[in-house]
């Protein structure tokens, strides 16, 4: 990577080969939560993302050892669960949050960092809730801020750093920012093949998928991309 050492590329291109022809449960709202990734890794799964969380929600966690269970609970001030885990999934799942904030974002990571495989920025989300508060989508509006939180993330935290993203306007676009996501320290980055304004009903652009993948294989080898349909 452009922007590393010898020493942190090759850490770089270890992490990145653990998202490699791999079984990927992708990120889901409402259904990554425990009881799904669980489900998902008993059939065979290698990985299992979470649900988006929120920076601000997360931050305001506590972490708390549910001994009825046997889970490790992230508890927000109202007494609600916000994030469950088990020693189960703790090498197998990735912890998807949703940020606008570099150090936000790394005072999140930390939180959760012990109890996961890895940490996932959300770049892709076009919910209303999301793009209002710079996160998801938005942040594709905002490569700069996009970079500095994978800069942010990579810098400060032990585990394997990675985002999901949707396409840009063009092929080359999509591909220059992965790019510099990779350079500031992504060892995998998802790739939604819709704009932000489509939605289910619109077909995946993979045509577009294929450019990116043909471009990247050129450029890198030490930040793994894949597909998100």
């Amino acid at each position: 990577m452009a922007d590393m050492g010898p020493a942190a590329a090759a850490a770089a291109v270890a992490a990145s080969a653990r998202y490699a022809n791999k079984h990927i449960l992708a990120p889901m709202v409402r259904i990554g939560t425990l009881p799904s990734r669980l489900l998902a890794l008993r059939y065979g799964a290698d990985l299992v993302y979470s649900e988006e969380l929120i920076d601000f929600r997360v931050i305001a966690c506590q972490r708390v050892e549910n001994k009825a269970l046997g889970s490790v609970d992230f508890v927000g001030p109202d007494g609600v669960v916000t994030f469950r885990t088990c020693p189960e999934e703790t090498d197998h799942v990735i912890f998807q949050m949703g940020t606008a904030d570099p150090a936000r974002a790394v005072q999140a990571a930390r939180l959760v960092a012990n109890d996961v495989a890895g940490i996932d920025v959300n770049m892709g989300c076009p919910k209303d809730f999301s793009l209002k508060g710079g996160m998801g989508a938005a942040l594709l509006r905002t490569p700069e801020k996009a970079v500095a939180i994978i800069r942010a993330l990579a810098e400060n935290i032990d585990k394997p750093i990675t985002c999901k993203v949707r396409l840009l306007p063009s092929a080359e676009d999509t591909v220059t920012l992965c790019q510099k996501l990779a350079d500031a320290g992504a060892c995998a980055i998802a790739v939604h093949g819709r704009l932000t304004h489509q939605v289910s009903c619109h077909r995946v652009t993979v045509f577009v998928i294929a450019r990116c993948t043909r471009g990247w294989q050129r450029r890198r080898n030490s930040c793994h991309l894949w597909q998100l349909s």
